[in-house]
């Protein structure tokens, strides 16, 4: 007679096996889920910060060509003014400006509601059209704010650019 003396798990260290894969399974699927979080918050970032600078392009192309600055209600600004007018390259008047958050072009938005603008100021020098004005005229502005990503999520920025006027005042 012999005896048989191979033995099979026995049901605990099933339990203990399947325990174990179901704690790191678990572990596994909220690390995915974080991640999943973390990349939805960088592209909402992205996609806001994208939208500022489509925003600040448009608004310094339109100053780059155009002509006739002014700042505020007078020409040069050199202590800052939260209006900028200038005459495009088709002879219209644009006025930039902040209301409600958002950078406007002649009281149409342009930024995404989900970039909140909380300064904007515009600093303009050489805006004078006279025989002693040498300064080619140029702008500067300044925009300060937040870019929202989700309720918890907000990344503030601080832009400083500047445009020339592409032609001559003199």
């Amino acid at each position: 007679m012999s005896m048989n003396t191979s033995r099979g798990y026995t049901l605990i260290e099933l339990m203990v096996a399947v325990g174990l894969f179901a704690i790191i399974m678990t572990l596994a699927a909220g690390a995915y889920l974080l991640m999943i979080n973390a990349n939805r918050q960088a592209q909402a970032r992205a996609s806001g910060i994208n939208n500022l600078a489509f925003a600040a392009e448009t608004m310094l192309r339109t100053i780059r060509t155009g002509r006739n600055y002014t700042c505020g209600t007078s020409g040069d600004c050199t202590n800052g003014g939260t209006t900028f007018s200038v005459i495009d390259q088709n002879g219209a008047q644009q006025t930039f400006s902040s209301a409600n958050g958002a950078i406007t072009q002649n009281g149409i938005a342009l930024t995404d509601p989900s970039v909140t603008i909380t300064s904007l100021t515009f600093y303009a020098r050489g805006t004078a059209v006279a025989p002693t004005d040498y300064l080619q005229p140029y702008a500067i502005v300044t925009i300060t704010g937040t870019v929202s990503a989700g309720p918890n999520a907000t990344q503030s920025f601080n832009v400083e650019t500047s445009a020339a006027m592409r032609g001559s005042d003199i």
